[in-house]
């Protein structure tokens, strides 16, 4: 386990004597102690609480405390759960039935609402961070699978059907262990879930079974009522964000090194998604993009203003099956491995799904030495195509909207070239 009790020594309040403690910059410090917790306390540890089980009264965290999620913590019936700008939660490790999660059930709201100058953290106990710093002081932005991630459960439509074919208007959200109240969908597609903005979620994707990860947001049949916005997705074991139906927009959106896809689309989401980066999957596609399970077909969802850093290990830049009611329009896509994609495989698959969404104003740069725009954009027509210098791109966000997250602080976003 990655550095577990280095983590849980940072913010650890309760000690007084700490044999165990070898850094003489803590507070307690004393080597000759004779009682030994192993812990260190520091001046500027915050406050640590933990949180487990339900949360079914209206509740408040904030920044001057640290919350620890022990196991998965729900929202639950009409409760509100309020979370202050600069507000870091870490969660306890766990795989199968002990990952832990922050899931807000239907009828429930979370008004997560950071800043630009103090976003909220989602991370790992793993993780070193105290409020006031953005990037990880110990854990690498690669690292994922140590705990869950954000679930947001809501009352709109959604379009599935169950094992004997038959349509179903609600389904438990996948990642939680059935035997959890974690139903998603109904027919209010105005819905409110609450507010989510400024917020960075790190290290999860944590596996309760064989396929069955934690995405790091995922929102099931969440209601145009809700905002959302300004999500940053580091590192996720899984999907960096999955939509299960619903009908929210969202704008603003970093997703670094997810370990499966970066955007993933299911069961009929009929809203919007602007103004995103998508860099460096580290496995899976940019985009995995499925329309309707049932008969429910309310319209399509649409990608707009978009920018794709491919990377070494991407699968398919876009995934749609011929029944997808979705589109992508003004996206760059640029920084491909030479030998992408390799022979007999499609970057592209069934370009424009059900041909609903509107698609095109794609600009490109292709890698020096690398495969032709051919092959890469298999089947897309040529109309769609613009190819451009590299950072010439006239399409997609810049740096500016992102300034806030890992990815720029870091220098990521700043050595693939996005203008600031």
């Amino acid at each position: 386990m990655i550095g577990t009790m280095a983590a849980f020594s940072v913010f650890t309040s309760s000690c007084s004597k700490d044999k165990g403690c070898t850094d003489p910059s803590a507070i307690n410090y004393d080597s000759n102690a004779e009682e030994d917790d192993g812990s260190c306390r520091y001046d500027n540890a915050a406050d640590l609480v933990v949180k487990e089980g339900t949360i079914s009264s209206n509740e408040t965290w904030t920044k001057d405390n640290i919350y620890r999620l022990k196991g998965r913590v729900y929202v639950g019936g009409n409760a509100t759960l309020t979370i202050e700008a600069g507000t870091i939660i870490k969660a306890d490790p766990g795989q199968g039935a002990f990952s832990s999660a922050l899931v807000v059930r239907r009828g429930a709201k979370l008004m997560a609402m950071g800043t630009e100058a103090e976003p909220i953290i989602f991370t790992s106990v793993a993780d070193d961070i105290q409020p006031g710093q953005i990037a990880s002081p110990n854990l690498l932005p690669t690292q994922n699978g140590l705990w869950g991630g954000l679930v947001v459960l809501g009352k709109a439509q959604i379009s599935a059907q169950n094992s004997n074919g038959a349509d179903v208007s609600e389904l438990q959200i996948e990642g939680i262990p059935t035997s959890e109240d974690a139903r998603y969908g109904g027919s209010d597609d105005n819905d409110n879930s609450g507010t989510i903005t400024y917020i960075s979620i790190r290290h999860g994707g944590s596996n309760i079974g064989a396929g069955n990860e934690i995405n790091g947001l995922t929102l099931g049949g969440v209601g145009s009522g809700t905002t959302i916005n300004n999500v940053e997705v580091v590192a996720n074991q899984d999907d960096g964000i999955e939509w299960f139906g619903g009908s929210v927009d969202m704008d603003n959106v970093v997703i670094w090194n997810s370990g499966d896809d970066g955007l993933d689309t299911d069961q009929d989401w009929i809203g919007t998604c602007t103004d995103f980066l998508i860099v460096t999957p580290l496995g899976g596609s940019a985009f995995e993009l499925d329309g309707p399970e049932g008969t429910l077909n309310r319209g399509t969802h649409q990608f707009t203003n978009g920018v794709v850093y491919a990377g070494d290990d991407i699968d398919h830049l876009v995934d749609w099956d011929g029944s997808t009611n979705a589109g992508l329009k003004d996206i760059y896509f640029y920084g491909f491995a030479t030998n992408y994609p390799q022979s007999g495989f499609d970057a592209i698959e069934s370009f424009g799904g059900d041909g609903t969404g509107d698609n095109g104003n794609w600009q490109y740069t292709l890698t020096s030495g690398g495969q032709p725009v051919d092959t890469i954009f298999a089947g897309v027509p040529p109309a769609a195509l613009t190819e451009v210098a590299k950072n010439a791109n006239t399409v997609g966000p810049d740096q500016s909207e992102f300034g806030w997250t890992w990815a720029s602080v870091s220098g990521a976003l700043s050595s693939i070239g996005i203008p600031q």
